[in-house]
């Protein structure tokens, strides 16, 4: 039995046929929606694939917050890392033609933004760490998104 837990978080899919509230679940490396019915999974939210069918997610937005702990002078402080994942068109050949993500950390009364990312999370994450104020870390997550 794995002893890694299972995380959710709260969020919107948006497309041309409107918006619908979605949970994202994050077990490892692995992650799970269901959008419109439709259950999706993957080891990126940028390579989500259909289960059980053909078709990978693309012309949407995904937004999702999840609770991040920062650490500073030995104290845990609780932030909301926002995140929002911009997926383009698909391409005759079955990959995206982009896939832009965007981290906001809300942490201190401060929003600290990783700018566009690529779809790459920990490259994202990275660009946040090196703003924050001396002494202060990002927490790590269970799972993480990308």
């Amino acid at each position: 039995m794995s002893s890694e837990s299972t995380e959710v978080w709260a969020g919107w899919y948006r497309d041309r046929r409107g918006a619908e509230a979605v949970t994202i679940a994050a077990h490892g490396r692995q992650l799970r929606t269901r959008i419109r019915g439709v259950e999706y999974e993957g080891a990126a939210l940028a390579a989500l694939e259909a289960v059980g069918a053909e078709g990978v997610l693309s012309s949407c937005v995904l937004e999702w917050d999840i609770p991040l702990p920062v650490h500073a002078d030995g104290t845990a402080e609780r932030a909301t890392l926002s995140c929002l994942l911009t997926l383009g068109e698909l391409r005759p050949e079955g990959s995206l033609d982009r896939a832009d993500l965007s981290l906001t950390l809300h942490y201190g009364g401060a929003a600290y933004e990783s700018g566009i990312a690529g779809s790459d999370f920990d490259s994202a994450l990275d660009r946040i760490q090196k703003q924050l104020p001396y002494g202060a870390e990002l927490g790590t997550l269970a799972s993480t998104a990308g």
